[in-house]
C-alpha cells in the first residue's frame, strides 16, 4: 500500500514542500531513496531502521521505494527521517493518509528513536502557514522558533513514538505555546559603556551610528579602545521587533547557528576572523547557505584589523552595503539573503600602528603606509558614514574612579531618535535613516538658506560625491533626531561633515 507524509526542504530561507511517498512490494529485501535526495537523506534508511527497532515496530524487509516529490527539486538535510518512518509504518500498517494530509512533519532521528534538532523549522512553520497546513509537528528543540509563526498549531515531540502515539490518535502532545517576555529577561549584556575610560568623541560617533544604523570606520594605535568601542556598540541598539526577531531567527534557523532559547532576541554581532574565505563572509555552499553578513542582518558586522582582509573580500561588501541584500548563484541553486547591518571598520594608520602616535616613532616607510592604506578602495571609503580617530587614551582618563555614563541611559536616547524616525517613515516601509533613498531624503530632510550655503561650499572644497553628499545629509538627520529637532540645522550638518571629512 502507498502512502502520503507532508514535510519540506529548505533552500536559501525558502521551504518548499515535498510529499514523501511510500511503495511496499514482493522482492529482495532493499530500500530506495529517489528524488534528488543527498547523502544526508539516503542516509536516513539506517536511522530509520534503528529508531523503528528500539521503538518496537519490525523494519519491512521487502523491496521498499521511498519517492521525495517533486522529483526535480533538490532534497538535503536530516529533517526528512521522521516523515519517512511515518510514512513506512503508514505503508506497512494501512493507516489512513488523512491522519497526515492536514500535518507537516519533520524531525531527525537518533538510533534509539528519539528526536533531534533540525536546521530551518521557522522558514517549515512559514510554508505551513501559506499552504494552510494548520498543524506542524517538530523535535522539541524547535518549537521555540515555530511557534513564532501565528496561525499555525506547533507540536513539538521528543520521540518517534510520541509522534506515533499522536497520528493514530491514542495520546495527543501538547501544543507549544511561546513566551518571548521569559527568554528576553534572560538577556545579559557583556560589555557596557560605564566601562570605557575617555574617547569621549568616538562614543558619540557610535551613538549617532546607533541611532540611524549609520557604519563606522574607526582609525587609531593599538590599545586605544576600538574593539572594546565596537564590542560595546550592540548594548546601546534598541531591541528586536517583533518582525525583525521573525527575520533574524529564520536566518540563524537556517544556518543552524540559533542560540540555546530557540529564538533569537538580541541584535546579532558577528566577528569574522580577516582569514576568512569569501563563501564564509559572503555565503555560498553547494547549496546557498547564509555568510556572516547575513547572520548579521538587523545587527552588526565588526571588522576588526580591517586592512588585514583581503581586498577583493572587502570590495565584496559594497554591493551588499548598497542593497541590503546578497544573492548567492551556485550550481546548486540561487537564493537571496537580506543583509540589512551595520559595518563597524576598525585599523591602524600603518603597519606598525603609531604612525598618528606623538610619543612612539613609527617604523613604516611612506610607500609601506601607502601601499597599506590603498587596501581601502574610495568606493568602499565612500560608504562609511562616520570616520572616528580613536587616540590613546591619557594616564588620567584611565585611573579616573568615577564611572561613566551607562549603555542603558546612552540606549534611552537612541530610542527616542528611532521613534521619530518610525513615525517618519510610517508608510515608506523602511525603518531607520540609513535605509533612505535619495528620494527619500529629498522629500523629507528639509533645508533652510543657510543650511543649503554650506553644504554646496563644501561640495565643491572636498570633492564629496553624490553617495557622500546623500549619506552626509542621513547623518545629518540622526544628529537632528537625537537632539529632538524637527529640522536640520547647520550645526547638524557641521558634525556630521566633521565625521565625514576624517575618511581623507
Amino acid at each position: 500500500m502507498a502512502s502520503h507524509v507532508l514535510t519540506a526542504s529548505v533552500i536559501g530561507l525558502e521551504a518548499h514542500r515535498v510529499d514523501i511517498e511510500t511503495d511496499i512490494s514482493q522482492g529482495l529485501g532493499a530500500c530506495i531513496i529517489v528524488g534528488l535526495a543527498d547523502t544526508a537523506v539516503q542516509e536516513a534508511r539506517e536511522r530509520v531502521r534503528s529508531a523503528l527497532k528500539h521503538t518496537g515496530i519490525v523494519f519491512p524487509r521487502t523491496r521498499i521505494t521511498v519517492n521525495l516529490a517533486p522529483a526535480d527539486l533538490r532534497k538535503s538535510g536530516s529533517h526528512f527521517d521522521l516523515p519517512i518512518a511515518l510514512a513506512l509504518i503508514a505503508s506497512s500498517r494501512g493507516l489512513d493518509d488523512a491522519a497526515f494530509k492536514k500535518r507537516l512533519i519533520a524531525g531527525e532521528l537518533g538510533l534509539d528513536g528519539c528526536l533531534r534538532p533540525i536546521q530551518g523549522a521557522l522558514s517549515m512553520a512559514m510554508l505551513a502557514k501559506s499552504a494552510g497546513i494548520k498543524e506542524l509537528i517538530i523535535p522539541e528543540a524547535n518549537a521555540h522558533e515555530a511557534a513564532l509563526v501565528y496561525g499555525v498549531d506547533v507540536y513539538s515531540a521528543s520521540s518517534l513514538a510520541d509522534v506515533i502515539d499522536h497520528v493514530t490518535e491514542k495520546k495527543s502532545l501538547t501544543k507549544f505555546e511561546n513566551n518571548l517576555d521569559d527568554i528576553r529577561e534572560t538577556i545579559i549584556y557583556s560589555y557596557d559603556f560605564s566601562m570605557i575610560r575617555g574617547q569621549e568623541q568616538a562614543k558619540r560617533a557610535l551613538e549617532i551610528a546607533a541611532a540611524g544604523a549609520h557604519n563606522v570606520l574607526m582609525q587609531g594605535p593599538p590599545g586605544s579602545g576600538k574593539t572594546l568601542l565596537a564590542r560595546t556598540f550592540s548594548s546601546i541598539l534598541p531591541p528586536l521587533d517583533g518582525d525583525e526577531i521573525l527575520e533574524v531567527t529564520q536566518i540563524h534557523s537556517v544556518a543552524g547557528t540559533l542560540p540555546p532559547q530557540g529564538v533569537v532576541l538580541e541584535r546579532p554581532c558577528r566577528v569574522p576572523h580577516h582569514s576568512a574565505s569569501m563563501p564564509s563572509l559572503i555565503g555560498g555552499g553547494t547549496i546557498p547557505r547564509p555568510g556572516e553578513i547575513s547572520l548579521a542582518h538587523r545587527g552588526v558586522l565588526f571588522l576588526d584589523e580591517f586592512l588585514e582582509f583581503p581586498r577583493v573580500l572587502l570590495e565584496s561588501l559594497r554591493q551588499p552595503l548598497e542593497d541590503k541584500c546578497v544573492t548567492v548563484s551556485r550550481a546548486g541553486g540561487t537564493a537571496l539573503f537580506p543583509a540589512n547591518f551595520i559595518l563597524i571598520g576598525a585599523m591602524n594608520p600603518c603597519p606598525c600602528g603609531f604612525l598618528t602616535e606623538q610619543d612612539i616613532e613609527c617604523t613604516c616607510s611612506p610607500l609601506q603606509v601607502a601601499k597599506y592604506r590603498k587596501r581601502l578602495s574610495g568606493p568602499l571609503l565612500d560608504r562609511m558614514d562616520l570616520a572616528i580617530e580613536v587616540a590613546k587614551v591619557p594616564a588620567k582618563d584611565l585611573t579616573r574612579k568615577e564611572r561613566n555614563e551607562s549603555s542603558k541611559i546612552i540606549r534611552e536616547r537612541v530610542l527616542q531618535a528611532r521613534k521619530l524616525q518610525t513615525e517618519r517613515f510610517k508608510t515608506t516601509g523602511i525603518k531607520t535613516n540609513a535605509e533612505m533613498t535619495s528620494q527619500h531624503v529629498r522629500e523629507l530632510i528639509r533645508l533652510d538658506e543657510t543650511t543649503e550655503a554650506i553644504l554646496s561650499r563644501s561640495i565643491d572644497r572636498y570633492k564629496l560625491s553624490a553617495r557622500a553628499y546623500f549619506r552626509l545629509l542621513k547623518v545629518a538627520r540622526t544628529i537632528a533626531d537625537l537632539g529632538g529637532a524637527e529640522d536640520l540645522s547647520a550645526e547638524h550638518v557641521a558634525e556630521a561633515l566633521q565625521y565625514r571629512l576624517q575618511m581623507a
